[in-house]
C-alpha cells in the first residue's frame, strides 16, 4: 500500500503540475519505476487492443520499447547537457509524464466507436501531448541550465510527439 500511495502522489504531481517545483525535486529523489511501468503497460495494452490479432504482440512490444528506450535517450541527453538529476529520477519523471497520453489512448478507444470522430480524437491527443510536454518541461527547467534548456526540451518534445502519433494511428 505504501508503494501505491507513492505512485498515486506522483501521478497527482503530473495531473496537477505547479509552476513552483521547490518540494517536488526533493520528492523525486526517492524515485521509483513502478508507476512508470504501470503507465507503460496500460498504454501498451490500450494500443494493442485495436491492433489486428497477428500484430498485437508486436504492437505491445514496440510501445514498451519506444517508451523505455526513448526515456533513456532523453535522459542521457539531459545528463550530457549537465542536468542535476540522476538517470533514474529522469526516467521516473518521463514515465509518469506519459500518463496524460495514456488517458488519451483510453479515450480514443471509446471515440473510435463514434463515426466521424477523427477531429475529436486529434483534439484529445493534441491536448494530452501538450499536457505531457508541459509537465516534463516544468520538471526539466528546474534541473537544466537556462542556456541549455532548449537542447534538453527538444528531445522531450520529439519523444512525446512520437507516442502521440502512435496513439493517433491506433
Amino acid at each position: 500500500m505504501r508503494d501505491l500511495r507513492e505512485v498515486g502522489s506522483k501521478l497527482k504531481l503530473v495531473v496537477l503540475p505547479r509552476m513552483s517545483q521547490a518540494g517536488v525535486l526533493e520528492r523525486l529523489k526517492a524515485w521509483d519505476l513502478w508507476g512508470p511501468l504501470a503507465v507503460c503497460l496500460t498504454l501498451s495494452i490500450a494500443l494493442c487492443i485495436t491492433a489486428p490479432e497477428p500484430q498485437r504482440a508486436l504492437v505491445f512490444a514496440a510501445v514498451f520499447v519506444v517508451v523505455w528506450v526513448g526515456a533513456a535517450v532523453v535522459t542521457l541527453n539531459a545528463q550530457l547537457l549537465g542536468g542535476t538529476i540522476s538517470f533514474f529520477q529522469s526516467v521516473c519523471v518521463l514515465g509518469y509524464s506519459i500518463f496524460p497520453l495514456n488517458c488519451a489512448s483510453v479515450v480514443n478507444l471509446i471515440l473510435r466507436q463514434i463515426p466521424h470522430s477523427t477531429f475529436l480524437r486529434i483534439l484529445v491527443v493534441g491536448a494530452s501531448f501538450a499536457w505531457s510536454t508541459r509537465v516534463s518541461v516544468v520538471f526539466f527547467s528546474e534541473v537544466i541550465a537556462a542556456d541549455r534548456r532548449a537542447l534538453a526540451i527538444y528531445p522531450v518534445f520529439g519523444f512525446y510527439a512520437f507516442i502521440a502519433w502512435m496513439i493517433l494511428i491506433q
